[in-house]
């Protein structure tokens, strides 16, 4: 458990002063529950006997401040006072487990956010080594797995532990042949669930494994619903997902039930060694029977508590080494993502491109100023782990409203090039430039002069506003830039046939609209956030000849008010581009115009 512990301290987030006060609650509650406890033995003495109460000086100089007529009425008063005492404990205890609760969920509220936020901040390159089943099990699954199963266990273990060493301490003073036989009963569960912490550990991996499968599973199946059904291999997936289920089914009962264990141990040992000690305090040791009442009187009440608090505290550390594994997989996703940012950094400002004042003003929100001309300058660029370049030593200029293309066969390096010019991706070496200065020194600014229309575009289960206006809050969604946007985009016949406008839903991933009006809802989106340079890559290469006729009208019109990137397989839809670029294993091969390049070949 301790070797995890500078995990949980990485995961977690501004606790230390919350962990603090839990601890002195669960100390002082733990505290007046020992003082509680240890009064009832001798209580039971004082109500057999009240004038004992002669033989300890405190309750004599109480009983005569009270100015009591009989040492009976005194009785009581100390009963009065010991419920107080339970009373006070039970109410800080209540605040305690109350504050656990606040505490864990709040952290897991935390952790979601955190996660979504660096997966989405994070380099393109961890998406490229990552499945989306992963990443949203990590979000929704094992943050709930970390919360419940680590964080809450964890808190539980050290309330329990408290409570447990105060307990042991009060017996100790009570009687030691009682400690010891408490100890015995206690020691060898701890070990038996230590021994088994392996175990539990394998199981928590399996039930972390089973639910990233079963999400993909789900993704898979329904993602590509129209194929699934008419192919028909509906059986397949459900297959896939009866195995992942009975995976996670098997190893989630064996860990229950492995957690009904301590209790039952616990129970049946203490009652064991209860018989035993009584028979040996009357065999062996010559006290009365009100001493061992006494005795028995705190045993039992202190059993009453010892008995839930080490079966739980047992239960707490299974729970932990059970979610072990999840604790692993944010804690390695949010080092890698640390690593990925603090390594940007420095090569950025080794390579002197950025400094440390850049880093901390960044405006999110502003773009670059763009007036003449944008240079890629000798850009290289290789994938992580693979030794080849995809990209190698490319040069090339766009001036302002120039349209250009990227043409070549698949593996060219056309979509790796966009990539770096969208920003996604980091150049090996080179730069790119807007009016000779480098899109490095605030790739965010950059990244807010571009318009990306990819082939496949995503579309929110929403209406066609949200999804042009994506990103923006309804009451700041600009009307005239909206029905600019739609107009220019060729939307405007669809929306009036609609019989919601613009506030019509399209389904998920747009399933209502045909091929074509998705493509020109992600134009609108592009030109309602008023992008300057228009990037499209392979945008009509899905859609039928007249669609994609409309289509190329309508990017068509946008030539020379915007600059445009495309990317093409179809060689006509670069028709009109000022200047074509032909690639082959990530360099430049040919460039000029249309005539030059395609018509010349």
């Amino acid at each position: 458990m301790f070797k995890d512990l500078p995990k949980v301290s990485y995961v977690l987030t501004g606790t230390r002063q919350e962990l603090l006060l839990l601890l002195c609650m669960f100390a002082l509650s733990s505290v007046l529950e020992a003082i509680g406890i240890g009064l009832v033995g001798p209580f039971l003495s004082l109500a057999s006997n009240p004038n004992s109460i002669h033989k300890i000086s405190l309750l004599t100089w109480t009983y005569r401040q009270l100015n009591l007529q009989s040492t009976s009425h005194f009785i009581p008063v100390i009963a009065i006072g010991i419920a107080i005492i339970f009373c006070l404990k039970s109410f800080l205890y209540f605040l305690a487990r109350t504050y656990i609760f606040y505490f864990s969920f709040n952290q897991k509220k935390i952790l979601m956010s955190r996660l979504l936020n660096s997966y989405l901040a994070v380099g393109y390159t961890f998406h490229l080594n990552k499945n989306t089943a992963s990443l949203i099990n990590n979000i929704i699954v094992e943050t709930q797995q970390f919360t419940n199963g680590y964080i809450l266990p964890l808190l539980n273990a050290v309330a329990n532990f408290v409570v447990i060493f105060a307990l042991l301490l009060l017996l100790a003073k009570t009687n030691s042949l009682l400690l010891v036989m408490i100890l015995g009963v206690l020691l060898p569960t701890f070990i038996l669930f230590q021994r088994l912490g392996d175990r539990f550990k394998k199981w928590g991996k399996i039930r972390s494994q089973s639910n990233q499968g079963m999400i993909r599973v789900i993704n898979h199946g329904l993602g590509g619903l129209k194929e699934t059904r008419i192919i028909g291999c509906e059986s397949y997936f459900q297959e896939q997902m009866n195995q992942e289920a009975r995976n996670f089914a098997r190893a989630a009962t064996l860990f229950q039930s492995s957690q009904v264990l301590p209790r039952i141990l616990i129970e049946t040992a203490l009652i064991i060694f209860l018989m035993l000690f009584i028979s040996l305090f009357l065999l062996f040791f010559e006290h009365n029977i009100q001493d061992l009442t006494a005795v028995m009187g705190v045993f039992a009440i202190a059993a009453m508590r010892l008995i839930p608090a080490t079966s739980m505290f047992v239960q707490s550390m299974a729970k932990m080494r059970n979610s072990s594994y999840a604790l692993d997989m944010l804690y390695l996703d949010l080092k890698e993502i640390e690593k990925q940012e603090v390594d940007k950094i420095m090569k950025l400002r080794v390579s002197s491109k950025i400094d440390s004042s850049v880093i901390s003003k960044k405006d999110d929100n502003q773009a670059m100023s763009f007036v003449n001309l944008v240079e890629m300058k000798n850009i290289t660029y290789r994938y992580p782990g693979n030794s080849e370049t995809a990209i190698e030593n490319i040069s090339l200029s766009i001036k302002k409203g120039q349209s250009i293309a990227l043409i070549g066969k698949s593996g060219a390096g056309k979509t790796t090039l966009v990539d770096i010019i969208l920003g996604l991706l980091e150049p090996e070496s080179g730069d790119i430039q807007v009016d000779h200065v480098s899109i490095y020194d605030n790739l965010r600014s950059w990244q807010n002069l571009i318009g990306y229309i990819p082939q496949s575009i995503f579309l929110m289960d929403d209406t066609i506003e949200r999804n042009i206006a994506f990103g923006v809050p309804d009451k700041f969604i600009d009307a005239r830039k909206m029905n600019k946007a739609i107009k220019t985009a060729q939307l405007t016949e669809l929306i009036e046939q609609l019989p919601n406008g613009i506030k019509t839903g399209i389904g998920e991933r747009g399933v209502r609209l045909s091929g074509g009006q998705r493509q020109r809802i992600g134009i609108a989106r592009a030109l309602y956030h008023e992008r300057e340079i228009l990037v499209l890559d392979e945008a009509t290469s899905a859609l039928d000849s007249g669609t994609e006729l409309l289509i190329s009208e309508a990017i068509n019109s946008l030539a020379g008010t915007k600059t445009l990137i495309i990317i093409a397989h179809r060689l006509s839809t670069v028709e009109h581009c000022d200047c074509v670029y032909m690639l082959e294993g990530g360099r430049i091969i040919q460039s000029g115009s249309y005539q030059e390049v395609v018509l010349e070949k």
